[in-house]
């Protein structure tokens, strides 16, 4: 092995391990707070693309979220019961049905981000205005290239025993 395939080797590794304790310590974070809210994560998540996207179909819902759709639609279920999401009848098709955040949803998503974001502030406070830079560009490269593999694989494959 040469000194550069070893030196990528052990850069993928330290990257896994800490974009894995990043991620950790998120969803921990992100559940502790989000779930002040009356809502999961994932429902979090849901209220989030109808707010930023708008209206969509069950199917548009699961794939944004990368879940199958029986799960999105529990998901939207208990979105509806607590009127932060409703269902409207597609205009373009009498069987679909469109999904659409409440006034009360939106707002909800947007409290919910604002504190998310003012977290982010405090944690970034300290850091120069180029690291922040960097860092945002370092975490949206990766980004893309997660998408591109995600979307060159076609779907998440299930895990083999």
């Amino acid at each position: 092995m040469s000194q550069q395939d070893l030196q990528l080797q052990q850069d993928a590794t330290a990257l896994y391990e800490a974009v894995n304790q990043l991620v950790r310590l998120y969803q921990f974070r992100d559940r502790d707070l989000i779930c002040c809210h009356d809502v999961s994560v994932t429902q979090c998540y849901a209220l989030e693309f109808l707010a930023e996207h708008g209206s969509l179909r069950l199917q548009q819902l699961a794939e944004l979220m990368l879940l199958d759709k029986s799960t999105s639609s529990r998901v939207v279920d208990s979105l509806v019961k607590k009127g932060y999401v409703t269902r409207i009848a597609d205009t373009d098709d009498r069987r679909a049905v469109a999904l659409t955040a409440t006034d009360t949803g939106v707002a909800l998503y947007q409290q919910i981000r604002a504190e998310l974001i003012a977290q982010e502030q405090q944690l970034i406070a300290h850091l120069s205005p180029e690291m922040r830079q960097a860092s945002i560009e370092v975490i949206r490269a990766l980004s893309a290239q997660v998408k591109q593999r995600n979307t060159n694989s076609c779907a998440v494959r299930p895990c083999s025993d």
